[in-house]
C-alpha cells in the first residue's frame, strides 16, 4: 500500500507546502503518490513529478477542480482512498477545507496538525496553542493527516522523475460553484514562504506607523510583513498579514517581532523560527523568553537606527 499527498496547486506550479508534506509522507515509509486535481493541469502534474521522492503522480484534469472547490476534491480523494492507507493534506487553509470532509466521508478519524512522524500509526501534534505535544496512535485503516509545514524540511522540488498516470475525474458535485475571487497583490514574498518576516504589533499605534516603520525595514531586508492580532483587531494591518494560532504558522529564517509582547497565541504562530529577534521596551514581554536576540528599546527609536545600520 501507499501514501497519498493531495498537492497544493495552481494548475501551472506545485505549491511550497506540498513539498513539506511529501517529507512527512516519506517518513511514514511507504511509496508515496502525488494527487494533481485541476483544470489544465498539465504543468503542475509535471513539476509534482520532478519532486525528489515522489514515485507516482496521478492527475485528475477537470474543470470542477479548477479553483479547487472542497466539495469536488474531497470526492476525487474518496473515490481513489481505497488504494491507500495514508491521505496527507497540507495544514493550509485549502488543504483544512478538504481533509475534514475526506475523513467525514471515510468515517475515520483525523490527525490534525501533525509535527513529526513516529511510526506508520503515530503521530505528535501539538495542543494548548503549542504548549504541549500529543503523541497520537491510529487504528484506522486509512489515516486523514493534515501536516503542519513548518514542522517538515521541504522535498527537494527537483530530481524525482515519476510517471505520471492520468485518472478518471468525478464529476461535478453541483454542491458548490466558483463566482469569483477579490486577491489582494502583493510585491513581497508570501508570509508562510518567507525566507524573513518583519511583525509589528499593537505598540505600533497606527497603519500609520505600522507602514511608516516596518516597511523600510522590510524593504532593505526583502522581507514579508506579519502582524499579530492584536495589531490586526486595532486596523493596523490586513487580516491576512496575521501570525499565530488564529492566522498563519510560520517558520521563517528570521523573525523580527517589533512591539508584539508575545501572547502565547501568538507564539504558537511563530516560535518555530530559526531566528527570532525582539524588540520591546517593556523587559517583562513574554516575547523575550522565546527571543534569540533582545532588544530592550523604544521601537520607535531601535527600528529606524536598525534601518540606517543596513
Amino acid at each position: 500500500m501507499s501514501v497519498l499527498v493531495i498537492a497544493e496547486h495552481d494548475n501551472a506550479h506545485v505549491r511550497g507546502a506540498t513539498l513539506n508534506t511529501v517529507t512527512a509522507a516519506l517518513a511514514c515509509g511507504a511509496e508515496v503518490h502525488v494527487l494533481i486535481a485541476g483544470h489544465n493541469a498539465g504543468g503542475a502534474a509535471a513539476a509534482a513529478a520532478q519532486i525528489a521522492g515522489v514515485a507516482k503522480v496521478l492527475h485528475a484534469d477537470a474543470e470542477g477542480f479548477a479553483h479547487g472547490l472542497a466539495e469536488n476534491l474531497a470526492a476525487q480523494v474518496v473515490a481513489i482512498a481505497p488504494g491507500y492507507t495514508h491521505l496527507l493534506f497540507p495544514a493550509t487553509a485549502a488543504g483544512k477545507n478538504v481533509s475534514p470532509r475526506v475523513a467525514a466521508l471515510l468515517d475515520v478519524g483525523q490527525i490534525s496538525d501533525a509535527t513529526k512522524v513516529i511510526g506508520a500509526d503515530t503521530f505528535e501534534r501539538p495542543i494548548y496553542a503549542g504548549n504541549a505535544v500529543a503523541t497520537v496512535q491510529s487504528s484506522d485503516a486509512i489515516k486523514v493527516i493534515t501536516v503542519r509545514t513548518t514542522g517538515f524540511d521541504a522535498a527537494a522540488a527537483t530530481g524525482g522523475s515519476a510517471a505520471v498516470e492520468a485518472i478518471a475525474a468525478v464529476p461535478d458535485s453541483g454542491s458548490s460553484a466558483f463566482l469569483g475571487s477579490e486577491i489582494a497583490k502583493n510585491d513581497r514574498p508570501e508570509l508562510t514562504a518567507a525566507k524573513i518576516i518583519v511583525s509589528g504589533g499593537r505598540a505600533m499605534g497606527s497603519s500609520e506607523k505600522f507602514n511608516e516603520v516596518l516597511t523600510p525595514l522590510a524593504d532593505k531586508l526583502g522581507a514579508a510583513l506579519g502582524a499579530s492580532r492584536a495589531a490586526v483587531d486595532a486596523g493596523y494591518a490586513p487580516n491576512d498579514w496575521q501570525v499565530g494560532q488564529t492566522g498563519k504558522i510560520v517558520a521563517p529564517t528570521l523573525y523580527i517581532a517589533a512591539g508584539i509582547s508575545g501572547a502565547i497565541q501568538h507564539l504558537a504562530g511563530m516560535k518555530d523560527s530559526k531566528v527570532i529577534v525582539a524588540i520591546n521596551k517593556d523587559p517583562e514581554a513574554p516575547i523575550f523568553s522565546v527571543a534569540d536576540y533582545g532588544l530592550e528599546a523604544d521601537l520607535f527609536t531601535a527600528v529606524p537606527e536598525l534601518v540606517a545600520a543596513l
